[in-house]
């Protein structure tokens, strides 16, 4: 078991990266949930709900992305902990002031802000959990902090029902608690020995600049997207799909983004596991991607299906996105140390941000061939392309960490 300087058990660092992602998840999908009730009391009509829940998700996502480069840089410059405790408390008093919008410009901003500040949250700690365990158990680290941190998503949905600015207090006042764990958590001890060797570090236009790692880089970026083509498009939304499959019985988004979440649970251990028991991180991802087409497929197909099975659908679509947790942490392993923190903190956040793409390209052609149509375009484009990138990633199952980039 690799120890920082500190000999701090790394444990403790799994424990705190989990909290960390918690809070992420967490507030994610609380706008998700709250999403209907929070815009008509500020006044949307019933007509621009879709367009305004559009707008503030982008919002969101445009915070997370310049958030995500920002923190990223950081961690490899001045350390992984510092920077944690900074993102986690913009996340907090932004979520706090969320729940005293009046409207929707001041809804947007506060959703930028507290998105720039979660940015910095599941990568950093993936950092660090991937810097302290060894090569062989930090595939299992980093499904822990996965399966637990995605549990957020189901107190975002018991929260919600006390209020929907209730629940933004609680999100904030959750990462303030957070930052008091903090202090039982040290620095990586890969960090602290690059800082005395003469080496540029978070230099993020290096990603850019040799053909190898920029490749690297994009691939790992696309391997992502299809995550969040079904969490920010296919469950966001779960209540207008419902609507056009003819569902038998009303569909509560809530409901849908809490399942779906609880699937991802499993489905981060699960995929850890595979990873571990096939020695290999691509055929994990892999099989995933796989498994989220065959149940993309199903969901589009789910004509006058019951709310039950609908629902158990939206699980099934969680348990194959559950690969979330092994491809940050395959960013994670794909380079060295002096820009780790640079990759594992951009790369999900630009999946995040590719968001704003996907929902702009999907609402564009929803208003001349409807939602359905439009979303199983987008997802027979995202899907095959992140199989494909699969393969360009090295094969990181056993890979020493231990090494900077030139």
């Amino acid at each position: 078991m690799t120890k920082n300087n500190n000999s701090n058990p790394f444990n403790i660092v799994v424990i705190v990266a989990a909290l960390g992602y918690f809070v992420d998840i967490y507030d994610l999908t609380l706008f998700g949930i709250v999403r209907v009730e929070s815009l008509k009391a500020i006044g949307i009509a019933e007509g621009q709900i879709k367009d305004a829940g559009v707008y503030l998700l982008n919002m969101q996502m445009i915070g997370m992305l310049l958030g995500g480069i920002v923190w990223g840089i950081l961690g490899d410059k001045k350390g992984r902990l510092s920077t944690l405790f900074l993102t986690i408390l913009l996340y907090s008093l932004a979520n706090i002031a969320n729940g005293f919008v009046q409207n929707l410009e001041q809804y947007a901003w506060l959703r930028f802000i507290a998105g720039f500040g979660l940015a910095g949250e599941l990568g950093i700690g993936i950092t660090l959990v991937s810097e302290v365990m060894t090569k062989e158990s930090r595939a299992w680290g980093t499904s822990i902090v996965s399966a637990i941190g995605i549990a957020g998503a189901v107190l975002a949905f018991l929260i919600a029902e006390w209020g929907w600015k209730q629940a933004y207090w609680i999100g904030g006042g959750l990462g303030l608690a957070l930052l008091g764990l903090r202090v039982y958590v040290h620095e990586s001890g890969m960090f602290d020995k690059i800082k005395e060797l003469n080496v540029k570090r978070g230099n993020f236009l290096s990603l850019f600049t040799n053909t190898k790692r920029f490749l690297k880089y994009i691939s790992c970026i696309l391997v992502g997207i299809p995550v969040w083509y079904v969490v920010g498009i296919l469950i966001f939304f779960s209540k207008e799909f419902a609507e056009v499959l003819h569902v038998t019985g009303p569909i509560n988004t809530g409901k849908s983004i809490m399942f779906h979440y609880s699937g991802a649970a499993i489905g981060s251990i699960i995929t850890g596991y595979l990873s571990q028991k096939l020695k290999s991180r691509r055929k994990a991802l892999f099989i995933s991607l796989t498994m989220l087409a065959a149940f993309c497929a199903w969901y589009f197909s789910a004509k006058e299906v019951t709310p039950t099975l609908f629902y158990f659908i939206s699980f099934s679509l969680g348990l194959a996105m559950g690969y979330w947790a092994v491809f940050i942490t395959v960013a994670s392993e794909q380079f060295g140390t002096n820009i780790r923190s640079t990759v594992t903190t951009t790369v999900p956040n630009f999946v995040r941000g590719a968001t704003v793409l996907m929902t702009l390209w999907w609402s564009d052609m929803s208003t001349s061939m409807g939602i359905l149509q439009a979303a199983i375009i987008v997802g027979v484009v995202v899907i095959p392309i992140a199989m494909g990138s699969v393969f360009l990633l090295e094969e990181s199952y056993d890979k020493n960490l231990d090494y900077t980039e030139e």
